[in-house]
């Protein structure tokens, strides 16, 4: 390609909201531009990343063994009326009205639409197993898109899921998209981490999150120093530290603490540890009030509270709602006497002189102990992990933390869809059985965004060579004759060799190309000069690392056909 051809047109700065490295630079380079709030169109260099990642998609999951469909994006309501997911997927589903005043749902995950082909046509045990893919455009409001393409509202989706005759079966098969994920990450050239995950909106019983780690991801995750043991931090095991107090240190005292309601102003006032005080968070749990009391170092663990309420919506309580409950200002809250149940983390029950709200306005109290203040209290896990907590799987190791940005989940299902949208077989025996389902989602752009991510410097990209919009740039660094006619070769010639080459044929400065070229991030660059010429010699440098050597023009070719060959073959 000639890069006086392509359509690439490169900024000098970023719009105001782009805030991450790959929002910043996708834009600067000219892969992509705003068309509205979330909503992004792909520029050619933009599109050549995503044919690349999909290409590796397709192969993989070819080679896993499933098969490649395209689904309608609108689908009927009744659908997603039959999943009962119309009313509970939230505001971030779109729904629409055609010209007839039917309901429909633009696409955001294709579990209903999937679920209606294969129960049309697959009817027997023989049919089965069945894992079906396809790489397609989704939409999700959210409210607060950001990140460009990190968090989009309109986003590429590889999405799969696979039908069986029994749950062994579904597990097998989840291991093997599991495998096939690795290899797409490993062949993208992503430093990545599998954790364990909660399951969320699509719902199942059991999920791996593939996240790439880098310091701008999203989500918190911790890993095991000992073990292979990951998980997102929400969904994170944590072991019991320390038994239940038996008996309490002394009885309740009460402390004046004016106009001090914030914990961390409260251990500084009382000169106490924070692991002395005990938090009182009142919540809201599907429009009823609970209580859930932890350590004053720790962080509730939303996730876990929900799934041991059972709940479908979980939020903090109003202000107002709090004063009334404890009869008094927010900040001052204690389990002691809450006409609410209450939750306590292991942690509060082993206190046996904890400190907390005392539900009295400019008060706490000391001496507080869970058995004999809250005996009503139940006690399960409400920590999120942290660096340091001790790994409940192998009890010896302690967690790493680490931010990772989700390009990929595989979900073990069961019959959560299959069961209420009546999706059947008949098994050897003649009998009905309802098909245990298998789901996989791979978000195609955003590994490009997570791929920059994890591959940048202050000059721009660091494309890993296998997703790179060309594996080379040619520069030609001056007008004479010589110098265009050798890199006009050089371009025929790394072409003819299978390798892509983007010519900087523009009547542009050497550093205005040679800034682009950083900018774009092509991984190889190759320079021909006059002064070089008269020495016989290019310059051929690495983007990673910005190792720079001279070779002979006649060595050229193959000296960049063998590091494409070894960058490729690493994945």
């Amino acid at each position: 390609m000639r890069h006086s051809k392509l359509l690439a047109p490169t900024l000098r700065e970023a719009p105001a909201e782009a805030q991450v490295a790959s929002h910043v630079f996708l834009t600067r380079a000219g892969f992509i531009r705003k068309l509205a709030a979330g909503i992004y169109s792909l520029l050619p260099l933009g599109l050549r990343v995503v044919h690349k990642i999909e290409r590796i998609v397709r192969e993989e999951l070819d080679r896993a063994g499933a098969q490649e469909v395209l689904l309608p994006m609108l689908h009927p309501a009744e659908l997603w009326q039959e999943s009962e997911r119309w009313q509970k997927y939230g505001p971030e589903l779109l729904r629409v009205k055609d010209r007839k005043g039917a309901d429909f749902a633009v696409s955001p995950t294709a579990e209903e639409a999937i679920v209606d082909l294969v129960r049309r046509d697959v009817k027997s045990f023989r049919q089965l197993p069945l894992n079906l893919y396809q790489i397609q455009d989704k939409f999700r409001d959210e409210m607060r898109p950001r990140a460009g393409l990190m968090r989009g509202r309109e986003f590429i989706m590889k999405d799969a899921y696979s039908f069986h005759t029994d749950e062994a079966d579904a597990h097998r098969e989840y291991q093997n998209m599991y495998d096939a994920y690795a290899r797409i990450f490993k062949r993208c050239g992503l430093e990545f981490r599998a954790v364990e995950a909660d399951t969320g909106a699509i719902g199942g019983n059991k999920s791996h999150e593939f996240q790439v780690l880098a310091d701008s991801g999203e989500d918190a995750i911790v890993a095991c120093d000992q073990c292979d043991y990951a998980a997102n931090v929400e969904k994170a095991e944590l072991l019991p530290e320390g038994q239940p107090a038996a008996t309490a240190a002394r009885a309740l005292e009460e402390i004046h603490t004016p106009g001090v309601g914030v914990i961390e102003d409260v251990v500084r006032l009382l000169g106490e540890p924070i692991e002395r005080f005990v938090k009182t968070l009142i919540l809201v749990a599907d429009g009823k009030l609970v209580a859930a009391l932890l350590r004053g170092d720790r962080d509730l663990n939303v996730v876990k509270l929900k799934a041991a309420l059972g709940a479908t919506e979980l939020e903090l309580a109003g202000d107002a709602a709090v004063s009334a409950a404890t009869k008094a200002k927010v900040g001052f809250a204690g389990p002691q006497g809450l006409a609410m149940p209450v939750y306590a983390d292991p942690e509060v029950a082993a206190l046996s002189d904890g400190i907390t709200g005392a539900n009295k306005t400019d008060h706490h109290v000391r001496g507080f102990h869970l058995g004999r203040d809250c005996a009503s209290a139940k006690v399960l896990d409400l920590r999120t992990a942290a660096a340091g907590d001790r790994c409940a799987r192998c009890a010896g190791g302690h967690y790493r933390a680490f931010r990772g940005i989700e390009v990929g989940h595989v979900f073990f299902l069961g019959t959560k869809y299959s069961a209420p949208m009546k999706c059947t077989f008949l098994d050897a025996g003649g009998k009905e059985q309802v098909m245990p389902m298998g789901c996989y989602g791979i978000g195609i752009t955003r590994i490009a965004a997570a791929a920059i991510e994890q591959n940048h410097d202050a000059d721009g990209i660091i494309w890993p060579l296998p997703i790179a919009p060309f594996h080379v740039a040619i520069v030609a660094a001056g007008k004479e004759a010589e110098v265009l006619a050798t890199a006009e070769e050089l371009y025929r010639a790394l072409g003819a060799a299978g390798i892509e080459v983007l010519f900087d044929d523009r009547d542009e400065r050497p550093g205005v190309k040679f800034k682009d070229a950083d900018l774009i991030g092509i991984p190889l660059r190759v320079t021909v000069g006059k002064k070089g010429m008269a020495e016989g010699i290019v310059e051929l440098k690495q983007r990673r690392g910005g190792v720079v050597v001279k070779v002979p023009i006649a060595e050229a070719v193959a000296r960049v056909r063998a590091l494409c060959d070894e960058g490729l073959a690493r994945a």
